[in-house]
């Protein structure tokens, strides 16, 4: 990501539904996932207010809400709204390494057997392939976008495929509510996803001055779902961001046949 003046102190100890709330509006506001109350998520991760309802309205989360219960489950805890929790599943921690790859692949037989039958198989065997169950393993092996990829339809599978994962970048200007950011695309190499050269795009940080992050220097690392700026990155969260990210791409590139059309409670 190039040389990014990357935060070392501890980032703000938001409440484990408020940080949940931060990272799922994004795909919320636009309908894609979720109950549809993106009111309430925004204004409990902008003003830590009201948990208790984003507690209710995440378990509605049809993609996210199994992920949270399997790492609490695998890490004997038992809220899978635990700040620890939510952190491992949108960027990555150490609870990730606690879950085994036979629970990832029972759990995503369980879940998906019935929607996407004999194509299951591609989506259980990424669990033995070094996946890790933070967000992007569901974007980019459960989501059918890389099989679109792969049977030609080049265009907008890659831009939700980039849009749809937690991705990190480096803020080279503010303008307003406005991020200008340089970071690192997905490109579609043959049959792989990988991590193209730096380039900048333009997210946002708030919509009528209410945002996520209040202050925001040039330099400093942040974290972006869809077109917005969800959190400011400590280098912890961003080495484990990129790690993740990286494992579930190479888990993904090493199938043959990733991505039945299990799109989002659908």
């Amino acid at each position: 990501m190039g040389r990014a003046h990357v935060d070392t102190a501890v980032p703000e100890r938001l409440s484990g539904p408020s940080l949940f709330a931060r990272y799922a509006y994004a795909p919320n506001e636009l309908g894609y996932c979720g109950p549809s109350d993106s009111l309430a998520l925004i204004e409990s991760a902008t003003q830590g207010s009201n948990d208790g309802l984003v507690s209710q309205l995440a378990r509605q989360f049809e993609g996210a809400w199994p992920y949270l219960q399997l790492i609490a489950a695998s890490n004997g805890i038992g809220d899978p709204l635990d700040r620890r929790v939510v952190e491992a599943y949108w960027i990555g921690n150490e609870l990730v390494r606690g879950v085994p790859a036979l629970s990832l692949a029972t759990a995503l037989d369980d879940r998906f057997a019935c929607r996407a039958g004999a194509l299951t198989g591609s989506i259980v065997s990424a669990a033995f392939t070094g996946a890790v169950t933070q967000h992007s393993f569901h974007v980019f092996a459960v989501y059918p976008w890389l099989g679109m990829l792969r049977a030609g339809r080049v265009g907008a599978p890659l831009e939700v495929l980039d849009r749809c994962r937690i991705r990190w970048g480096r803020v080279v200007e503010v303008s307003g509510d406005l991020v200008t950011v340089s970071s690192q695309p997905l490109q579609f190499k043959g049959s792989r996803l990988v991590l193209g050269p730096e380039d900048q795009e333009v997210v946002r940080r708030a919509r009528d001055g209410m945002g996520f992050v209040d202050s925001l220097e040039v330099g400093c690392a942040v974290s972006m779902h869809w077109d917005w700026v969800c959190d400011r990155l400590s280098a912890r969260s961003l080495r484990w961001l990129r790690a993740c990210t990286s494992a579930n791409l190479n888990a993904v590139n090493a199938l043959a046949s990733p991505g039945p059309a299990v799109v989002c409670g659908a």
